[in-house]
């Protein structure tokens, strides 16, 4: 029963048992027996343990050889409402703490404990001073004389409900720690995890043990700063009002691990102290990464055909073919790339590009690569660009799909050559091309291109840019049919 289970001086880690007691009955507390001696400094050993009983927090009654009520703590005159000079002296409990009919079988009960081994538990029913009764579980063990002999016995007690709600703050405890389907983590005040459960210390990809004690910054390398500033304001203010969902990387043998973890926090004080003092926060977290990036993308794809749409009608209003098509790139930028390219495949269309022999691209219409603004149809001058041999947008037109390219984890002036070599913007860090396709023929290339800013384009990317090349295709191909403008 811990604490409240098993009197124990908290200063000096000493238990009762073993120590003889004699009643007190002017005051109703503990002193100890033995050769009489004087008092040093203005106070005895009886008085520093009667001070002691006095502050535990568990009830407690003590009872000579003969079933006489020896000690009473103000615990116990908490729980039953009798004082200690109303209860030291009476024998037995009958009639005024027990009911008589129960009596004799309590009585036995209890001082059994001074012939039995170690502690003794028991479960009844105690009358209160002003007639209410209330189920206590009581431990008791027998106190020794000098010669070794039982000379009375003590008894904790304390309230059922109160054990039981002991017992069940215990019980959660370790569920959590060893069964939740979350992670638990409990955070000292210098913001390093005191206890972790499997769960956590499996997010955290380490074991429970290792992880104790180490700063966060060692186990996550991103998403440290908002965990700890979220953590400081629980210690500071309390728990927020509702969870907050918080972006990790965590480090790994296996390597980096993006993660969303929706968490929730509580302050933790002591219970001991008079005024709440901060022990740590109680990190709950439950991983919520797939059903997050589920919904980005989902609001990713709305956003896109939304753009699709609109870009859709906005062409549909020019008269020029060709500025249509340049609706259609403009549209496509937004959220998704930082430069867009327009090239048309020199001398026309092409129907099956291998046997048409090398492929000469023209600029049709390109973004500004200085500042943001409106994509800019090229002027008449017909003059291929100069893409070497092997360039993402001539091996896109030779095998009529999408080609990506990035310069990766390049240090600055690398990625800016790697994206002059292709004659790109030197911002330019991650390519995208998409093959320009109408009636079966192939008309040219458009690029998108991401600045280091960006993440490169992955899988989902390449089919939006495809769907955008083929709007572009059906504008391009329909100056071809209306004969090209003055600026073709």
């Amino acid at each position: 029963m811990r604490a409240r289970s098993e009197p124990a001086c908290r200063t000096c880690g000493r238990s009762l048992q073993g120590v003889q007691v004699s009643a007190s009955r002017r005051s109703g507390t503990t002193d100890e027996l033995g050769p009489d001696e004087p008092g040093r400094d203005g106070a005895d050993g009886s008085d520093l343990l009667a001070a002691l009983l006095d502050g535990m927090d568990a009830a407690l009654c003590a009872f000579d050889a003969d079933g006489v009520v020896t000690h009473w703590n103000r615990e116990a005159e908490r729980i039953l409402g009798w004082s200690a000079e109303e209860a030291v002296g009476k024998r037995g409990l009958a009639g005024w703490a027990v009911r008589s009919a129960d009596a004799e079988e309590v009585q036995e009960r209890l001082l059994s404990a001074m012939h039995a081994p170690g502690r003794q538990v028991h479960e009844f029913a105690l009358l209160t001073k002003d007639g209410g009764r209330v189920l206590v579980r009581t431990q008791s063990a027998a106190v020794r004389g000098p010669d070794g002999k039982p000379a009375g016995v003590y008894c904790a007690f304390s309230e059922v409900h109160a054990q039981i709600d002991l017992e069940r703050s215990i019980a959660l405890s370790e569920a959590l720690f060893e069964d939740a389907g979350w992670g638990v983590v409990l955070v000292d005040v210098d913001l390093r995890p005191a206890v972790v459960n499997a769960h956590a210390a499996r997010a955290l990809g380490t074991g429970r043990t290792s992880v104790l004690g180490r700063p966060l910054g060692e186990l996550l390398s991103q998403g440290v700063e908002e965990l700890e500033s979220a953590l400081q304001h629980v210690l500071a203010q309390g728990a927020p009002p509702a969870p907050a969902e918080v972006w990790v990387s965590v480090r790994t043998p296996e390597g980096e691990r993006r993660r969303c973890w929706r968490s929730g926090f509580l302050r933790l004080a002591s219970p001991l102290a008079e005024e709440p003092v901060p022990l740590g926060v109680g990190w709950l977290f439950q991983d919520v990464t797939e059903a997050k990036q589920n919904e980005q993308e989902a609001s990713l794809l709305r956003f896109r055909a939304q753009q699709l749409h609109r870009a859709s009608r906005a062409a549909a209003e020019c008269e020029d073919p060709a500025e249509a098509a340049t609706v259609h790139l403009d549209f496509a930028l937004a959220g998704f790339a930082d430069h867009g390219l327009i090239d048309r495949v020199a001398g026309g269309a092409l129907s099956d590009p291998e046997a048409e022999g090398p492929v000469r691209l023209v600029r049709v219409a390109a973004t500004p690569s200085g500042a943001p603004g409106p994509s800019r149809l090229a002027g008449r001058s017909g003059l291929p660009v100069r893409y070497p041999e092997g360039h993402p947008a001539l091996q896109c037109v030779e095998r009529i799909g999408a080609l990506r390219a990035s310069a990766g984890a390049a240090p600055p002036e690398r990625a800016r050559a790697w994206a002059l070599a292709r004659q790109w913007p030197p911002d330019a860090v991650h390519a995208l091309c998409a093959v320009l396709r109408s009636r079966g023929r192939t008309l040219g290339v458009v690029t998108f291109l991401r600045g280091a800013g960006r993440s490169a384009f992955e899988r989902s990317d390449a089919m939006y840019a495809e769907d955008v090349a083929v709007r572009i295709a059906a504008a391009l191909d329909l100056v071809d049919l209306t004969g090209p403008p003055d600026h073709l």
